[in-house]
């Protein structure tokens, strides 16, 4: 028959039978319809006699091909999964997750019913891993759960007719079984008819000048000439560029030669028709051919330098009921734009036959098998990147969105306010984690919710804490519902200095994208707000003093809010040299004292060029900085996160042997000039690692993406370069143009994550955890046999953590525990936290870490064997835990495929801590809130923060006269506003700090609650503040400025008690001169921190930590000695075993004597309001 085809349709089964336990066969099923025949249930019912009755699972996919491989284990899918697969499936079906089936991928698998399935990574290829695999069992009848009554989806468009034209032919369409049993799809999945393609008529095609050529599909000139130059960034010739046609089809016309020029003839000059000229690394250029009555023509086109694909919006989490709707949206951008999305759910790519989306997906009238994880994966002709994942939480109609029990968070007390009941000092208070949840939607479907919803706090009980002489409220969390969740900022602030004597880049600038957003300070300080929806900060350091490298860094911030304060190190430029264009010049890169260098740089003569393009043959001013990782102390100098995307658009690790930043630039211009044809020659010995040589690329950094591209291979050198050169080189190609960084690396699969947490102190307990501390690693390589003293780093990575701690990641192996080692250090606000010690007494309990998988860590504190060096590292071997290993599968070294265990494992699995230097503070609020979390304020009018947006820091200066350090503190309640009345916000307490030059003289900075609005900003409370020096002392004076200011600022309290000093804390940001400190920001630690620097300074602009007791001081205070014998509180505290409460603790139990001392020891304080005193009613208490 004219014009007909046979319709191939396949059906992979791996009916899997073991062969030497390795092998598998895989038959296929292939069903064939003859078009013209109408019998269209032979789409639906196969004659092969493999086929019997049986039920199909759904497709299961619990793993992923990191590691040693891809393995769908039968009984971990059993595990998980439970009734939905059956105990004994009768045949396997797999297909990696982009719809290839594993027949057709190449690769060595294996598998059988009773097994699963699963790929090893070291069976295949050199450089290719196992793909991503997704399997379903075909099980016996009736042995399913079924999760769906929905059986059949909606049919698809008809395809187009087969036939050309005057033929008759067939069209198809199809719909698919939404079934998980077989035996209920027994009706056609496609169907096909005959169809008369329109009879066959003469060109139609009109041109305004010359014909058509044969296939009708463009016009001729045969007189007229085309020419062309094409170009690379900064001016080069393009050559071997491909110059095509377009029409309904490309048609390659001619390629470009060594010039960059061709020559096209025969097409027609009308303004219409239009050119697309493709080169590999470069977007595609399009152009149309300029309309002129001339008989030749001459266009010019520049190439741009193509971009993969980089995502700039990520799926959010959200929840929903069902039978609700929702949008998730992802967008990328890259050069050229990507044109293709797909999206995944639970790594199975979703049908685009049965979703409809390009970067926006919805999904309407949700099931609860609908919830999971979903991520997007956008493509380009540049490459693929894949988006971060995006939970979906989806709840019954009546479910409750929330647990509404509130789960047990601890608070540590007051040091005169030990519990008996407990045995300790900590009171539960309670508190609802914040997470998303299912709240009240409007109809629109959004990319972005109206209005977010997380579980929070929504009933609170008051409760009354019996203390030593005092009773101390607080409000106690009882009961969690579905809220708004509160507005938070997140903000980065930093100082950016040299690596080698922290030197401050000063008034240098900071850029994001290309856009200028903040710039550094006199002492190479910046702040910078993060714009909301950012998931991936990147930014570029700019000296303008030309003294440091050009740097881009990937900054981890908190994405709840607050501020997280980096240290960023920068490389100081090497002097520039001079070189002569027109001679070959080899440039050495690495300089460690009795090392060779790691690589040399050599440019060819005539390889410099200028940025119009032409040839220049001057003198050249170059500069070029080596990173050189042989050297550990250049680590935290290392430019970008050491990333790349490969080719399915995955983001993977990257370890480095060294990268360098050139500049290069006429001596007499200062013009930057590009370089072609250079050469990078490695020295193959400084790769340690012998699977590393292959692997070698070069790389250049995108400063935009903060991700490192690719820019060639290694090869081995074939002949010496030199007569007597024993070693050998690797040499790699490149060229020097917009882009000035580039990297030798190996990309590395070898990958873990190490479980870190800190805590306020060495008591590690869960409710001190500390959210926003800078958590980095270094990556070390050690010198054979001496894993104490690395060779060389490798990796640089920080994390932020968060309430359940983080995870780091950091290279590891499985076959040699020394391969890699790992140094971790932990940063807050630009304070080094100290990690756990490991001599003279080695303590696993106190480590994290149980034995024997710690011994075999290798753990090792900084001052192991010198007690002066500091100690705020550690250093362990990264030995990867063993699968079958019950003491190395609960951390705290997780597989790189076990982030999610890393991630929510419980604060008594194992993990390494680090913790604070506990300091002479302590910090109350009624209204329990943890600064780290912003999210974790409450609306109350006894909040000690008004505001989640704003915190406003106040302290006053107490200055101590007497022979001892005294604990000051500060009870604050409220005073005018009528909620608040003689309510308790909080307490302080610090302990004085010794002047260094005045002997029997200290001071305390001691924090009290801002006055002003509370948080319904309706109207002003101002703070009843009571100022109270423990021990024997007695007030000597006032500041008069204070003084003055509270008798103009009525009302006055009363001040009969001359061991206290009780004020109405004055609205007014009043200074040093008045001993008052005050400082807004927008996270409570930095105004806190900021105010105490000024108080110690004694100014109102400066900022110490040397206590200076001679100015700015508010309230003095005359104290004698305690009597011999007698410990102050904090003493008591330093020297007393720190006791949690734990459910087995016998309740009522009486205080220890020195418990008892302690008490007694402390100034007993009564509750109730303060008399407050007005001129001619002294002795009438406030009312409001």
């Amino acid at each position: 028959m004219v014009g007909t085809k046979a319709w191939v349709f396949f059906f992979l089964v791996l009916d899997i039978t073991s062969v030497l336990g390795r092998q598998m066969m895989i038959t296929q099923s292939v069903r064939r319809v003859q078009p013209g025949k109408r019998t269209l249930r032979t789409f639906a019912k196969t004659p092969d006699p493999l086929e019997s009755p049986g039920e199909w699972t759904t497709w299961f996919n619990i793993d992923h091909p990191g590691g040693p491989g891809d393995y769908e284990r039968l009984d971990a899918i059993h595990f998980y999964y439970g009734d939905r697969v059956c105990a004994r499936p009768l045949r396997l079906e797999a297909r990696t997750t982009d719809w290839i089936p594993a027949g057709s991928t190449g690769q060595v698998v294996h598998g059988n019913p009773r097994e699963g399935f699963w790929c090893l990574n070291r069976e295949q290829r050199p450089g290719q891993n196992c793909s991503n695999y997704t399997v379903r069992f075909l099980c016996p009848p009736g042995s399913l759960r079924r999760d769906t009554d929905r059986i059949w989806s909606s049919w698809s468009p008809w395809s187009k007719c087969s036939a050309a034209c005057g033929h008759t032919g067939v069209q198809t369409r199809t719909r698919s079984c939404l079934a998980d049993t077989m035996l209920l799809c027994d009706e056609a999945t496609e169907e096909g008819r005959l169809c008369v393609e329109q009879a066959c008529t003469a060109c139609d095609l009109t041109c305004p000048m010359g014909q058509a050529n044969a296939d009708c599909d463009a016009c001729m000139c045969p007189d007229f000439v085309l020419h062309g130059a094409v170009s690379l960034p900064g001016g080069a010739p393009a050559s071997g560029a491909t110059v095509y046609l377009l029409t309904k089809t490309l048609k390659p016309l001619t390629r470009t030669d060594s010039s960059g020029r061709f020559r096209v003839p025969g097409l027609c000059p009308d303004g219409k028709t239009t050119l697309k000229i493709t080169k590999a690394k470069f977007v595609p250029i399009k152009t149309t051919v300029p309309r002129t009555s001339l008989k030749s023509a001459t266009i010019n086109a520049e190439f741009m330098r193509a971009e993969i694909p980089y995502i700039v919006k990520n799926p959010v989490t959200k929840a929903r009921r069902a039978g609700q709707s929702v949008a998730l949206c992802c967008k990328a951008t890259g050069k050229p734009s990507p044109d293709k999305y797909f999206w995944y759910h639970n790594n199975t790519l979703l049908d685009p036959s049965l979703y409809k989306h390009e970067n926006k997906l919805m999904l309407k009238n949700l099931q609860r098998d609908q919830a999971g994880e979903y991520f997007c994966k956008a493509q380009s002709d540049a490459g693929a990147v894949k988006s971060h994942v995006a939970k979906l939480i989806v709840i019954a109609p009546d479910e409750t969105p929330c647990n509404p029990i509130p789960e047990s968070y601890l608070i540590r007390l007051p040091h005169d306010c030990f519990q008996n009941d407990t045995n300790s000092f900590y009171y539960d208070v309670g508190r609802c984690p914040v997470k998303t949840c299912a709240g009240h939607q409007d109809n629109g479907i959004r990319c972005q919710d109206a209005v977010e919803s997380c579980c929070g706090i929504s009933k609170t009980e008051d409760r009354e804490i019996q203390c030593s002489g005092y009773t101390l409220p607080t409000k106690v969390a009882k009961e969690c519902s579905c809220q708004r969740c509160t507005e938070t900022r997140s903000i980065v602030r930093g100082r950016v200095s040299a690596a080698d004597n922290g030197e401050p880049m000063r008034f240098g600038h900071v850029y994001m994208g290309g856009n200028r957003v903040s710039m550094t300070g006199y002492k190479g300080t910046f702040t910078l707000h993060v714009p909301q929806d950012t998931e991936r900060l990147v930014l570029t350091f700019v000296d303008r003093l030309q003294k440091f490298v050009n740097t881009t860094k990937v900054l981890p911030f908190n994405k709840k809010g607050s501020a997280v304060f980096h240290e960023i190190k920068l490389l100081r430029r090497k002097e520039p040299i001079t070189l002569e264009a027109m001679e070959t010049n080899i440039i050495p890169l690495g300089e460690v004292e009795g090392e060779d260098p790691v690589a040399e740089l050599e440019i060819p003569s005539k390889s410099f060029y200028k940025q119009n393009g032409e040839l220049y043959t001057g003198k050249v001013k170059a500069s070029v900085t080596f990173l050189d990782p042989r050297d550990i102390s250049t680590a935290t100098a290392v430019q970008s996160d050491l990333n790349f995307i490969d080719d399915e658009g995955d983001t993977f690790p990257l370890r480095t042997y060294g990268m360098f930043s050139v500049d290069f630039t006429n001596e007499a211009t200062s013009e930057s000039l590009n370089v072609g044809k250079v050469k990078v020659h490695l020295d193959s010995a400084q790769v340690k690692m012998p699977e590393h040589v292959p692997e070698m690329k070069l790389w250049s950094l995108n400063p935009d993406t903060g991700l490192w591209e690719e820019e060639g291979d290694f090869k081995f050198e074939r002949q010496r370069r030199k007569k007597r050169e024993e070693r050998t080189f690797l040499v790699g190609n490149m060229e020097i143009r917009e882009r000035r960084l580039f990297n030798l690396d190996v990309p590395e699969s070898r990958r873990c994550f190490i479980k870190v947490r800190a805590y306020r102190s060495e008591r590690f307990m869960p409710s001190e955890q500390i959210q926003g501390v800078v958590v980095s690693v270094i990556n070390l390589e050690p010198r054979t046999g001496f894993s104490s003293n690395p060779r060389a780093w490798g990796r640089f990575d920080s994390v932020i953590t968060g309430p359940n701690g983080a995870c780091l990641p950091a290279f590891c192996d499985d076959q040699s525990p020394d391969a890699y080692s790992a140094y971790v250090l932990a940063s807050l606000s630009g304070e080094e936290l100290e990690a756990v010690a490991s001599s003279p007494k080695f303590n696993p309990n106190a480590i994290g870490v149980p034995q024997p998988y710690l011994n075999k860590l290798k753990y090792r504190r900084t001052d192991h064997e010198d007690p002066r060096v500091k100690k705020t590292a550690f250093q362990i071997s990264m030995a990867k835990p063993r699968p079958n290993s019950a003491e190395e599968s609960n951390g705290p070294i997780y597989a790189f495929e076990n982030l999610q265990a890393c991630e929510e494992a419980p604060p008594s699995a194992a993990h390494f801590r680090f913790y604070q230097i506990e300091g002479d503070r302590y910090d109350y609020n009624t209204v329990p809130f943890n600064e780290d979390d912003p999210m974790s304020w409450t609306e109350d009018y006894l909040a000690w923060w008004p505001k989640p947006m704003e915190f406003r820091a106040c302290y006053i200066k107490v200055k101590i006269v007497g022979p001892v350090e005294v604990n000051v503190r500060s009870r604050n309640m409220g005073g005018t506003h009528r909620q608040t009345v003689g309510k308790l916000y909080g307490i302080r307490d610090v302990k004085s700090t010794r002047d260094r030059d005045q002997p029997n003289v200290s001071s305390a900075c001691l924090e009290f609650k801002c006055s002003g609005m509370l948080y319904d900003q309706e109207r002003v409370d101002r703070t009843l503040v009571k100022v109270i020096p423990q021990g024997s002392c007695h007030r000597a004076s006032v500041n008069s400025m204070l003084h003055e200011y509270l008798v103009n600022h009525l009302p006055l309290p009363v001040n009969n008690d001359t061991s206290e000093y009780t004020m109405l804390a004055p609205l007014d940001p009043l200074g040093h001169n008045y001993g008052i400190y005050t400082v807004t920001d927008q996270d409570p630690r930095v105004a806190k921190e900021i105010a105490l620097g000024r108080c110690f300074d004694g100014t109102s602009d400066g900022s110490s930590r040397i206590m200076k007791s001679n100015v700015g001081v508010a309230l003095t205070f005359n104290c004698i000695e305690r009597q011999v014998g007698r410990q102050s509180a904090f003493q008591y505290l330093q020297s007393t075993p720190v006791r949690s409460p734990t459910p087995s603790t016998a309740r009522g139990r009486v205080p220890s004597r020195r418990q008892q001392r302690a008490s007694r020891g402390v100034q007993r304080q009564p509750g109730g309001v303060a008399s407050l005193r007005f001129p001619g009613a002294a002795q009438q208490p406030l009312n409001n």
